[in-house]
This record gives structure tokens, sequence and C-alpha cells, in this order.
């Protein structure tokens, strides 16, 4: 992390705020560090906690883009729900109940989060909503667990055939489940049809499904969508996936489109990272990334 203090080099960290600041993008950032129910074996040291530290490692500017964070956008630090797989659930209900103008990021954690922060989004709606998944897996089990929220979800009335999942990868999935899907109408993007198309015109074509009649739409962000080499950090990733520049390009894509109402970043365990902490510093830049096309909404 930098330990040089210059007024001319603003670090990320500046964008956390604990109040809303007149005239400006307050983002709601929250933190909830899922892991009781994991399929496999996680540490509960929080992830939020390590993604808000390495954001001082990075600037606000947006060189490609023009763009400067610090100029636009601050994100509203609604702090940490503490055990939200269990007692804490119903305290992340309340929060994501509160009135936004801005869409959430939410910080995990496992892949549970997107079952939980999902139906305390859309309450009695769950119908009307849209889901896109960056995710190697299909999150189609049975139970509940970080193997299951898509399967949860359609159980309890989210349209499959307004779920997107992309990334999906070979020798990670079942040939039962990835039928189970199809056969509930979700749209499978696999890691095979990336190699041969641009990742943002996936997104476009995602959010044309996900986000039909201009309805609601949730997006799943877990890094095991990335290549291991990237994210060490991730229990499940495998060799093979997404750069980190894709997943970063794909995010900055799916942010600025305004059905998007919440994005979450999962599968990150700060215990099994690497010493540069690269899994941590990529979901730091993935909330970057979020507030970058957020903050293009209104140009």
């Amino acid at each position: 992390m930098s330990t040089v203090t210059d007024e001319r080099w603003p670090s990320a960290d500046s964008l956390l705020v604990y109040d809303p600041h007149t005239g400006y993008c307050n983002i709601p950032l929250l933190g909830a560090h899922t892991y009781a129910t994991s399929v496999s074996p996680r540490s509960p040291i929080p992830t939020p906690t390590a993604i808000r530290a390495v954001l001082a490692s990075y600037a606000t500017y947006a060189i490609g883009e023009g763009i400067d964070l610090l100029d636009h956008v601050r994100l509203l630090d609604r702090g940490d729900i503490h055990e939200p797989d269990a007692r804490g659930s119903l305290a992340l209900s309340q929060a994501l109940s509160r009135a936004t103008n801005e869409p959430w990021i939410l910080l995990g954690g496992d892949n549970a989060l997107t079952w939980h922060a999902l139906r305390a989004l859309a309450g009695p709606d769950l119908a009307q909503w849209g889901l896109i998944t960056f995710d190697a897996h299909l999150d189609m089990r049975e139970g509940r667990s970080n193997g299951s929220p898509v399967r949860q979800l359609l159980d309890e009335g989210l349209p499959g055939s307004h779920v997107v999942q992309i990334g999906l990868a070979d020798f990670s999935n079942s040939a039962h489940y990835a039928g189970a899907a199809r056969d509930a109408g979700v749209t499978l993007v696999t890691r095979e049809e990336l190699r041969h198309r641009d990742i943002v015109t996936v997104v476009a074509d995602a959010l044309a499904i996900a986000g039909a009649d201009g309805r609601p739409v949730y997006v799943d962000i877990d890094v095991d969508v990335c290549d291991r080499s990237v994210v060490p950090g991730c229990p499940a990733a495998a060799p093979g996936g997404l750069s980190a520049d894709e997943l970063r390009r794909a995010v900055r894509a799916v942010a600025a489109d305004s059905r998007v109402r919440a994005l979450d970043i999962t599968e990150i365990d700060v215990t099994r990272d690497s010493d540069d902490s690269r899994t941590v510093r990529l979901g730091a830049l993935l909330v970057l990334e979020a507030a970058l096309g957020i903050a293009k909404r209104a140009r």
C-alpha cells in the first residue's frame, strides 16, 4: 500500500464516506461475509475489511475514460453485517430495504450472499427481477450453500427466462444441473463461447435478456470465473478462466446500465490469497470499475 501522502495523487480510499455528499453519486457499499454454509472450508476472516484497506493502493483517476471518480462519486460505507448466514440475515434485509438512488455494491463472503441479498432487495417482487452471474459454476445444487443460490432463487419465483450465467467452465459443473438450468429457461454462456466473443458484447446481450421490459437486474460477480493464476484466494477457481482485464471490462460495462440495482463481489478468502494479495486487489479494482460504470450513467 502507498505510504506517501500526495494531495495531487488522491487514493481510492478517499472515496469512502459515512454520510451522503451533496452533489455526488453516493453508492452504498455493504459488507456481508457469508461463509457458514460453504461447500468448501473457508475462513471467517472478513473479506470486506481487506478490500476496503487495499483501496488505498489505487488512485481515483481512470485515465482511459478521462474520469476522476473523486469528482463524481462517493462510496457510502454502510459497514458490515455480522453473521449474515444466520442471525445477521434479518439485519441484511433491513439494510437493503433502505431507499437509495444508486445501486448497491455488496462485498462477500461466499456466493450464498447472492440468495440472501437478491431475496432481500426484491421482497415479494422477485418475479419482476433479472439476474446476471459471472461464475464458473451454475450454483444449482440442492440444499442451501454457496453452491445453490441460483436454484434457490428459481425455486422462489425468479424467472429463469431472465437469468443469464456467464463464464461457465468445463469440468466445473454436472450434466444434471446444466439440464436443470436449461429446463428452467436460463441462458448459459460458456467459457468456450467467450473465447470467440468480446466480453462487452456478451454483457450487452445479457442485459437485454435479464433486464427485458426495464426490469431491475442483480449482478453476481463470483471471482472464480477468473483464471486461478489471478485469483489464488478463490477456493474454487480453476486454470483457464477469464483474465482479470476481461472481468474488469465486464463489470464496468454492466454497472453502467441503469437497470442494474445491485452488484455483489464474492468468493474471496483472504487467508488463501497470495503474498501480493492479488485476489483482494482484484476485488478492490472491481469496486472501482463498478463505481466508474455507475458514474458513467449520468454522462
